[in-house]
């Protein structure tokens, strides 16, 4: 007798320790039960899609009008709603548009899911395995709480006594200004459309203030640091307080002497700015001039605008003689100046003779003759 014992703790003790050990095992519910129906020849699984499973249970029943035909093997969470997963006879015969919805056998009956065919459009095709049921063709029958709580509600006087008092009331509030009323429901409609025209604009501001919000998570560490460093910022500008007061005090005293001199000097400066006036008018007036004048030191000696009166064809043959005497260089370039004729006179030291070539005394060019220092007397 106590050997079956034995045995029967250790049986007991590994098949807790196996459940214990598998990630899903919320208690006996979450393995299939026996007796349950959907397990048969030709047992087909199919998911629904859920606004709410109030109290549904794994090991759930499935049924089709009164007849259990299936239970729940599963149910998670899908974004804002949930997926329930089925497991049905292989008999079952719905069609691919069937509903899905949260029932209740008595008023204190078990929940269980009721699939039946669609109400208000045409039967279509014929539910297999793996399919889906959408959110839209979901939902749930009310549940006894919220039965009772209508009831309660309607009872106590919780609306129906109170409606004509609420009609009284709006009546008083609205009486002669039925105008106001219909102008301010005309514009919460308009503030309606412009909000619902806006409604790219307000998601992508969301997004963007949704990436704004994750870059400061990115650059948390950054963050963290600059605020452990700004009290030690602080307490710098607390200890040079004394100098930065002096600052602004000097900057101030440097602002009252400018506008001061500024106050001077004004009648001086608008007098200034009206005799440069002119001068402005005449560079402007000769601006034309000045402009025409541009396009002949780049092509000097030929300046373009005569250039092709001179040569009309494909080229031009040109003979130049340049005279670099002393007297021309001083005649050319030194006439009116400090310097006006000492090149001649230099020339005439050397020993040439102005409009004689060659010079009567060097017999030859003075541009290539050597100096002699008792030249010219």
């Amino acid at each position: 007798m106590r050997a079956r014992r034995s045995i029967a703790v250790a049986v007991l003790g590994v098949s807790a320790t196996a459940l214990t050990a598998c990630g899903d095992w919320q208690g006996l519910n979450s393995w299939p039960m026996p007796g349950t129906e959907g397990h048969g020849p030709g047992a087909f699984t199919i998911q629904a899609q859920m606004p709410d499973v109030d109290n549904i249970e794994q090991n759930s029943r499935v049924r089709v009008g009164d007849v259990t035909v299936g239970n729940v093997t599963k149910i998670e969470r899908q974004g804002w709603h949930a997926l329930v997963t089925m497991r049905l006879n292989g008999d079952v015969e719905l069609p691919a548009n069937a509903t899905a919805t949260v029932g209740q056998t008595s008023l204190l009956g078990s929940l269980h899911m009721e699939l039946a065919p669609p109400v208000d459009v045409e039967p279509e095709g014929r539910l297999k395995d793996g399919d889906l049921i959408p959110l839209e063709r979901s939902g749930a029958y009310p549940t006894t709480e919220q039965t009772l709580a209508a009831v309660s509600l309607l009872l106590n006087g919780g609306g129906v006594g109170r409606i004509q008092d609420i009609t009284k009331a709006f009546s008083t509030a609205f009486t002669g200004r039925e105008a106001d009323l219909r102008s301010l429901i005309e514009q919460l409609d308009k503030f309606i459309a412009y909000n619902n025209e806006q409604k790219d604009d307000i998601i992508e501001a969301t997004e963007s203030l949704n990436s704004l919000v994750g870059q400061f998570a990115d650059q948390k560490p950054v963050i963290d640091k600059a605020v452990k460093t700004i009290p030690d910022a602080l307490a710098v500008l607390k200890d040079q307080r004394t100098q930065l007061a002096d600052a602004l005090t000097q900057l101030g005293q440097f602002s009252a002497l400018a506008a001061d001199s500024v106050n001077q000097t004004k009648e001086a400066l608008v007098q200034e700015l009206r005799d440069i006036g002119p001068v402005l008018q005449s560079l402007a007036d000769a601006g034309p001039a000045l402009t025409r004048s541009l396009s002949f030191f780049p092509t000097f000696p030929w300046p373009k605008e005569t250039l092709d009166n001179w040569m009309r064809g494909d080229y031009g043959n040109l003979s130049l003689v340049f005279d670099l005497t002393l007297s021309r260089i001083d005649a050319a370039f030194f006439t009116g100046t400090r310097w006006e004729g000492d090149l001649t006179l230099l020339e005439l030291q050397w020993g040439r003779t102005i409009g004689q070539l060659p010079s009567p005394y060097t017999a030859g060019n003075p541009l290539i003759q050597p100096y002699h220092w008792d030249q010219g007397r």
